[in-house]
């Protein structure tokens, strides 16, 4: 890909993920762990087709085999990061998942640091202190708020940057990561976190229309940005690819505002103002260093 179609790619990239929120308001039945299995079982059928054209069954099957631990470890948390992002958006506003969500890259920065001994860069240390206290300053509001509710919500979906982070640090200890084909272990996290919200997703209330909508997050939402994140990250930097992963908290906040009435509180806009600037600014400044070795 040429710069700005790469670009282009993953700015429609973040528009697929960003509607998971406004979509799941529009449910008529289905709720909480049936919400999870159906979207995770429809992401494992679509990543399983997909897969298996662009790879051919055969070829599938013996990549899942062959993988080793650090393709089932990135399944895992996978299945963590699915199972955790529904779940929340069960119980609380779409802003507060998708505000805690993007704390990710720091998580995995600091992971690094801890497990790796990556050093981290000053303008990163600033970006976790800033980000860090936009994030307090959301859970504040929330404890202070007393709906337990919300909270918990907030406090799940603290599990999917947790995850991510670990995800990102296990790959890149592994020497072997970066020929190793990971696209797997996607369809194996769906295929666990189907696997363990189905007992609890029985009996199933979805009608048809709840299923279509699900159909849709599972393959939209879901399967297709997934295979083509990977394919941008061929032709885009790291920094460049994280700075516009976040307009998925912009689009998705905006989608729940006007299409399912769900406007942000204003600590949650306070916050989550702070958490992207802290972001947006370490990566910009990331990519500035970075602009003249790109070139």
């Amino acid at each position: 890909m040429r710069h700005p179609q790469a670009v282009a790619t993953m700015v429609a990239v973040t528009l697929m993920w960003s509607i998971a929120g406004v979509v799941t308001r529009h449910l008529e039945a289905a709720r909480g762990f049936e919400v999870t299995f159906w979207r995770s079982a429809f992401n494992a059928l679509a990543l399983v087709v997909m897969l298996g054209w662009l790879r051919g069954p055969a070829a599938l099957a013996a990549a899942i085999r062959s993988g080793g631990r650090t393709l089932w470890v990135s399944g895992v948390c996978w299945s963590v990061m699915f199972t955790a992002f529904m779940m929340a958006l069960s119980l609380t506003t779409v802003a507060n998942v998708l505000v805690t969500m993007a704390t990710a890259p720091l998580f995995t920065a600091l992971l690094a640091r801890v497990t790796l001994g990556h050093r981290l860069a000053a303008r990163t240390w600033g970006a976790i202190v800033v980000a860090g206290l936009g994030i307090a300053w959301m859970y504040a509001r929330e404890f202070s708020a007393g709906d337990p509710k919300h909270l918990l919500g907030t406090l799940v979906a603290l599990g999917v940057p947790v995850a991510a982070a670990i995800n990102w640090t296990v790959i890149q200890h592994n020497r072997g990561a970066a020929q190793q084909d990971m696209l797997p272990a996607v369809l194996i996290g769906a295929l666990i976190s189907a696997a363990l919200t189905l007992p609890m997703a029985v009996p199933f209330a979805a009608t048809g229309g709840d299923l279509a909508l699900l159909a849709m997050l599972g393959t939209v939402q879901l399967a297709i940005p997934c295979l083509l994140a990977v394919h941008v990250a061929r032709s885009l930097p790291a920094p460049e690819i994280s700075l516009l992963a976040l307009l998925e908290v912009v689009f998705g906040v905006l989608w729940a505002w006007l299409g399912a009435d769900e406007a942000p509180s204003g600590a949650v806009l306070a916050g989550g103002l702070m958490v992207l600037g802290a972001l947006a600014g370490n990566e910009l400044l990331a990519l500035r260093r970075s602009g003249p070795a790109v070139a």
